[in-house]
């Protein structure tokens, strides 16, 4: 029992937190799609003023209609715009997520204005709810998935208490289109919403923690290549837009053969993560450490190249003050890297670009010995 308790506050904690940027970079394109999606059906509900009018409907019900219908294309057009740039927004999706279960409770609240039993047992428009908590799994963030689960049984749950304490007479919540309005099917549907909540919430738990195994290093951790990948194309967009720099700084540990020979290839892992544990806790805010393969890392700046050969020296020197103990009666030894940095826009524009140039000055510093940090062409 207290094990079970234990877990469910571990999931509980898991899915509180804030995803891995790789994650939030795969949602983002989830949130495009959900945009996308979210047009199409703004775009039909243009159609319905018109159904109206040519079905005898008054003028002002089809105004409001139109108003309305007119409204929800304008924010969708918003949210898809925002979705479609190169800048990541935080609360966007909690935002369009928001937006959508309330449109869902504005339509039934305005069913019900007209006709009570319509509000509360129009299964079309009530599944829109359980289609707006699915669409959170495409984001990829837990978060969003209870957000919007608990503002649906919050909204639905007030929509049900003003219909039914509103109604004069129980007649009214009687309907032979609708059926009757009972507080058990209610509560059922509410009931309903607390589980598709859950599920999705657990959907989306699980795509981080694949994504995650996928976009990290198993020895050290650290992102890997497949997290570069997916990562730089929104962080390069991000520089352009701020008119910024971002450099990529190339690393390799030297002698790292040389350990492996004499000490063994466990040894030559430690040696790996003991660097990888100095770097990484040398590094500041705004930069990432990445593990390409072997004893090739990768630390992305914010920085311009000057100010990124600065923090990288500095690295290096740190790293040269900490030696590292192969193993039990082995003799401490002192590890170093070479670096080659390369930053855009001046070197390039792409990951492509930069990585070739990093390389390129990287292969400078071992041929001048390495334990050096090269930021330009000789």
């Amino acid at each position: 029992m207290m094990q079970g308790l234990h877990g469910l506050r571990e999931l509980l904690a898991r899915l509180a937190a804030r995803p891995d940027a790789l994650v939030l970079e795969l949602g983002a394109g989830g949130e495009l799609l959900v945009a996308r999606v979210r047009l199409v059906v703004a775009a039909l509900l243009l159609l319905l003023p018109l159904a109206n009018i040519l079905g005898g409907g008054s003028l002002g019900e089809t105004l409001s209609g139109l108003a309305g219908a007119v409204t929800i294309n304008l924010l969708s057009l918003l949210w898809l715009q925002l979705a479609r740039g190169p800048r990541r927004y935080r609360w966007l999706p909690f935002l369009t997520t928001a937006f959508d279960v309330s449109v869902v409770t504005l339509v039934l609240a305005m069913l019900a204005w007209q006709h009570p039993p319509a509000g509360l047992n129009s299964m079309v428009v009530w599944c829109c709810y359980t289609l707006a908590i699915m669409f959170t799994a495409l984001r990829g963030d837990g978060r969003v998935s209870v957000v919007a689960g608990a503002l649906a049984l919050l909204q639905y749950g007030a929509l049900v208490i003003w219909i039914i304490t509103a109604a004069a007479s129980p007649e009214r919540l009687l309907s032979s289109e609708y059926g009757l309005v009972t507080l058990g099917a209610q509560a059922q549907r509410l009931t309903l919403l607390g589980l598709v909540t859950a599920v999705t919430a657990v959907i989306a738990f699980r795509m981080q923690q694949v994504v995650l195994a996928s976009g990290h290093d198993g020895l050290t951790g650290l992102p890997n290549r497949t997290w570069l990948v997916h990562r730089a194309p929104a962080l390069l967009a991000e520089a352009r837009v701020q008119d910024s720099s971002l450099s990529l700084a190339l690393l390799n540990l030297d002698g790292l053969r040389r350990i492996n020979e004499q000490e063994g290839e466990h040894a030559g892992d430690r040696a790996i993560c003991h660097a990888v544990d100095v770097i990484r806790g040398l590094s500041g805010r705004g930069e990432w450490l990445v593990r390409l393969g072997g004893d090739e890392l990768l630390l992305v700046l914010q920085q311009p190249a000057g100010t990124a050969w600065e923090r990288l020296d500095a690295i290096r020197r740190g790293l040269s003050t900490l030696p590292f103990l192969p193993g039990r009666g082995s003799t401490r030894m002192h590890l170093s890297f070479s670096a080659g940095i390369a930053a855009a826009p001046g070197d390039g524009r792409t990951l492509a670009e930069l990585l070739r140039r990093a390389d390129r000055r990287l292969r400078q510093a071992k041929l001048e010995g390495g334990n050096r940090v090269i930021a330009r062409d000789d």
